[in-house]
């Protein structure tokens, strides 16, 4: 740890990103502690949930602050874990980024439940374990504690045994947690776009994306473009790790789409038709999401590390609506789908769009992590160099 005092704690370069990033970060907080104190006094009914479309924003928000965690840890495995030497240096930022992304996940799920608190207690009382969502927390909530001991034992540099072997445990659990997370989706048997095999596995693939995503950002930002060599390095290897992954994740939309339009299956092909021709599809999750990062790297043979860390801002607005669409478009199709007496209008899709509250506290999230960040980023050394910290 460093010494830390609280002038210095609030002190930073009084540059215009770094002031920009500061004022966006306070006005997030504020959202979210106006948007928790809405929750506490009102519940549920600040919320634009529905029965018939009981998940919304906070689902949402929670699923990419995961996504984002899970994808952090696999990605510092690499290093630590599998021992690749370019990727050792990232061990640290990597992982302090997973706690803090997990945590502001909890921070915004804990607002959407209702009881966190009996939800604790009963989660150990009466397991349900048959439960996805009881596995869920529960293997997060595993995750989150190896995550911890991992940065713990990386922090002190006593012993890298246990850091490796806490990273081992967290890669192991952290994987079986999100690919549970993806099977809350796929046993919604009620629910043929979601229904089957496809989220689990997605739901690592586009963690890995969200993981390389943030490692640029995270080194873009902390060297302001400017990178030592032996970083360089590691962000070109990263990069094509990267546009491997986009590769593969392209191919597994395109026949995600593809098997669920052909038959003209009821109830599946309308719902992804529906959502293929939503903008939020094909220009927040593709174009932003994939298509922008994947033909930088493609271009430019994963050279152009500057241009790839512009291309990750795009690509982490595309996560983002990868993960609104997945839970909106899960919940697109009436559940009603009979008319039951003649002039009875037949049941439409269901429409959703988040109400103030559940914005200022999904948004709100991420004012959470930003400021967790700059804490770790002030109070710990995460870089392997003493020298390098400023």
């Amino acid at each position: 740890m460093q010494t830390i005092s609280l002038k210095k704690l609030f002190y930073f370069d009084k540059t215009p990103l770094n002031l920009g990033i500061a004022i966006v970060t306070v006005a997030l907080l504020a959202a979210f502690m106006a948007g928790a104190v809405a929750y506490i006094l009102h519940g549920h009914h600040v919320y634009n949930v529905t029965r018939q479309h009981p998940w919304g924003l906070l689902i949402a928000m929670y699923v990419f602050f995961v996504v984002s965690s899970t994808g952090l840890c696999i990605i510092s495995s690499i290093g630590h874990v599998f021992g690749i030497p370019e990727f050792q240096q990232i061990g640290k930022r990597a992982i302090a980024g997973a706690i803090i992304t997990i945590s502001s996940g909890f921070a915004v799920i804990g607002l959407e439940i209702g009881h966190p608190m009996t939800m604790l207690i009963y989660n150990v009382l009466t397991p349900g374990l048959t439960s996805a969502i009881w596995w869920m927390g529960t293997l997060y909530g595993l995750y989150l504690t190896f995550i911890c001991l991992e940065f713990f034992f990386l922090a002190i540099k006593v012993n890298h045994t246990f850091s490796k072997i806490f990273g081992i445990c967290g890669l192991l659990v952290g994987l079986a947690a999100h690919s549970n997370l993806g099977a809350v989706f796929g046993f919604l048997i009620s629910r043929p776009s979601a229904n089957g095999v496809f989220y689990p596995v997605y739901f690592i693939l586009s963690a890995m994306i969200t993981g390389c995503y943030l490692v640029f950002l995270m080194y873009g930002f902390r060297y302001k473009m400017n990178f030592p060599e032996k970083i360089s390095v590691m962000l070109v290897k990263l990069s094509k790790i990267l546009g491997m992954l986009l590769a593969v994740l392209i191919f597994f939309e395109a026949w995600k789409i593809l098997t669920a339009l052909y038959g003209d299956m009821p109830e599946r092909a309308a719902t992804i038709f529906h959502a293929i021709k939503n903008p939020s599809f094909w220009f927040g999750e593709l174009i932003l999401g994939m298509l922008i990062p994947f033909t930088i790297i493609l271009v430019s043979n994963a050279k152009a590390i500057k241009a790839t860390v512009y291309a990750s801002i795009t690509g982490m607005v595309g996560i983002f609506f990868m993960r609104y669409d997945l839970v909106h478009d899960t919940l697109l199709y009436p559940m009603t789908t009979l008319k039951r007496v003649e002039y009875q209008v037949a049941p439409t899709f269901v429409e959703y769009f988040p109400s103030a509250a559940e914005f200022a506290i999904g948004f709100g999230g991420i004012g959470v992590a930003l400021f967790l960040y700059y804490l770790a980023d002030k109070i710990f050394n995460l870089d392997d160099t003493e020298s390098a910290h400023h």
